[in-house]
């Protein structure tokens, strides 16, 4: 609403501009207009001197001064414009008051942007202080590094900076830098391998694939490493080894590890999927939280370990249920679920090697 109160001001202060010429021919038109009166007055002056109203000396007073006047009118009479000017300037002033608006209003439709939505000005301003706080801090830091090259403090803040605003390969030497300053670590050899795959464009490298191992040796926990490690068995097309990988993770995760959903999404990602779910499910899950989604999952798991309860029988039942309790990391309850279907499925030659079939292809002990 301001931005259009603003271009009005601007529009009537342009129709101003260009009405207050033609506004000033007025004024000669009227000073043309007292020439008349002042002949008449003379005429009235000559008038009472021959009629003895006035004496000589002060009719030829009176006419000196009326003569005068007439003549400056007469002079200003002489500039004022013809009908056809005036015309033209009424002309002109229609343009300016209705044709001028018309002629913004288009040339703002086509080359503008009227359905562009308002940027804060607050929000533009705080942007660029944060980016130029940002890109200035960098340059301090990088700044004291070049003097003071092996200050391990300083590489080991400035490396995951680099890495987050998009500087890749800087964020590498500054690793290295860190490793090399402050003694290695699993943290740090894992942070250089992630840096090493994203300059590459995500692709896990043998370069950065030997950081992660680097990092394992040191602490085989090293959650980062172990991830990427199982990312580089999916990009060299081992998807089981990647899966074997992230199915460790999570059974020896916490259940409120935060990283949790990334290596769920990994396991979803490589075909594994638990329990099977119908399309309406998939649909309406699209629209649920995190929180919802895993206990919408949670709700299905357990209502299929119930009817199997009641209905044994069920192999792929039991396999889509070991596979869910892999899949959220529920590695006990996996276990306790493939004894359960054991003692089900009892001495059914058939339907046990179609369990232990199944459970290879999990990568559990058939």
């Amino acid at each position: 609403m301001t931005l259009w109160f603003v271009f009005a001001l601007m529009t009537a202060a342009a129709v101003f501009a260009v009405l207050w010429p033609l506004g000033r021919g007025n004024a000669s038109a009227r000073e043309g207009s007292e020439a008349v009166v002042y002949k008449d007055q003379l005429a009235e002056v000559q008038r009472d001197a021959a009629a003895g109203m006035i004496g000589e000396k002060e009719a030829e007073a009176a006419r000196v001064e009326i003569s005068r006047r007439l003549l400056a009118a007469s002079d200003a009479h002489a500039g004022t414009p013809s009908l056809s000017s005036v015309s033209f300037r009424r002309a002109v002033a229609v343009i300016a008051l209705i044709g001028l608006p018309l002629v913004a209003v288009g040339l703002y439709a086509q080359f503008g942007s009227p359905s562009l939505g308002d940027f804060p000005l607050a929000e533009r301003s705080r942007t660029a202080v944060a980016t130029a706080s940002m890109d200035k801090l960098v340059a301090q830091v990088e700044t004291h590094l070049e003097k003071n090259p092996t200050d391990g403090r300083g590489w080991d803040v400035l490396a995951p900076v680099l890495a987050r605003i998009g500087r890749y390969d800087d964020a590498v030497r500054a690793w290295r830098n860190s490793i090399t300053y402050n003694g290695e670590s699993a943290s740090r050899r894992a942070d250089l391998g992630e840096a090493i795959a994203a300059a590459s464009g995500g692709v896990v490298t043998a370069e950065s694939k030997a950081e992660f191992d680097r990092a394992i040796a040191l602490d085989p926990n090293e959650v980062k490493a172990r991830y990427f490690t199982g990312l580089a068995a999916e990009q060299d097309g081992r998807k089981d080894d990647a899966v074997t990988i992230w199915r460790g993770m999570l059974a020896s995760a916490p259940a409120d590890a935060p990283w949790r959903p990334l290596v769920q999404g990994a396991l979803v990602r490589v075909g594994v999927v638990a329990p099977k779910l119908s399309d309406d499910t998939i649909a309406a899950a699209k629209d649920m939280t995190e929180g919802d989604r895993n206990t919408m999952i949670r709700g299905m798991v357990d209502r299929l370990a119930t009817r199997l309860k009641d209905n044994g029988n069920d192999v792929e039942g039991w396999l889509r249920l070991v596979r869910a309790y892999m899949v959220l990391g529920e590695r006990d309850k996996a276990q306790a679920a493939l004894i359960d279907a054991r003692g089900a499925i009892g001495n059914d030659a058939g339907r046990l090697q179609q369990l232990n079939d199944g459970l290879k292809s999990l990568g559990l002990d058939g």
